[in-house]
């Protein structure tokens, strides 16, 4: 399992992309941390196959499957978010349209070498510090555009870094909504992107490829 060594919510209400204002870098991450971060540790994105009940056809899952230990010095609150964004410009969320069915078999897979996985339902909430209340757990995707030869798995509720960035095209003559935001939210998340090799018809049994893993502001 990879490791990603953190010094130190989640948070999106949406997964639209941030735009800077014309003109202006877009927003990076501290190069020296300013918030607590967790130390999280990953398998690369697995696929699993199962014939779900009442289902005539099998039905492809993704599943991420994780640790995250708080060594930050206090307890804090872990509200994870996963996303899958792919070339083809499709946002998979963890955990939407997914079966219990998926998540139990994720579970007896690696039942052995860990027998605590948390169901990702449930793994939400203060997590304690040290090694011995770390969760292991998964994020579960959908299968995602079969055209797709390239995908990043964001991950939010690592760290508490936020920076808070003027909307341009706020309209002051109406109210504030979600639609008509004063400010952006961005927070300091974790993007993971990989290749998956081959054509539309042999990357259903292609490995994904990492190829980048890198800190951002979205």
């Amino acid at each position: 399992m990879r490791a990603v060594r953190c010094i130190g919510l989640v948070g999106l209400a949406s997964v639209a992309v941030t735009t800077a204002p014309q003109g202006s870098a877009a927003p990076t991450p501290s190069l020296i941390p300013k918030s607590w971060e967790f130390d999280f540790a990953f398998h690369d994105p697995q696929r699993i196959v199962l014939t779900l009940p009442g289902e005539p056809e099998p039905t492809t899952y993704w599943y991420f499957l994780y640790t995250v230990t708080n060594n930050t010095g206090r307890d804090e609150a872990y509200h994870p978010m996963f996303h899958v964004v792919t070339d083809t410009l499709q946002i998979v969320t963890g955990g939407d349209e997914i079966s219990p069915t998926a998540v139990d078999a994720i579970r007896a897979r690696h039942r052995k070498k860990y027998p605590f996985f948390v169901d990702p339902m449930k793994v939400s909430g203060v997590l304690l510090q040290g090694v011995d209340n770390a969760r292991v757990s998964a994020a579960v995707f959908r299968n995602f555009d079969p055209e797709a030869s390239r995908f990043t798995i964001y991950v939010a509720g690592l760290s508490g870094e936020i920076q808070r960035m003027r909307n341009p095209v706020f309209d002051p003559d109406k109210p504030e909504s979600g639609s008509n935001l004063r400010f952006f939210v961005l927070r300091k998340t974790l993007a993971i992107t990989y290749d998956l090799p081959g054509d539309e018809r042999s990357r259903k049994h292609a490995v994904p490829v990492r190829v980048e893993r890198r800190w951002v502001m979205r």
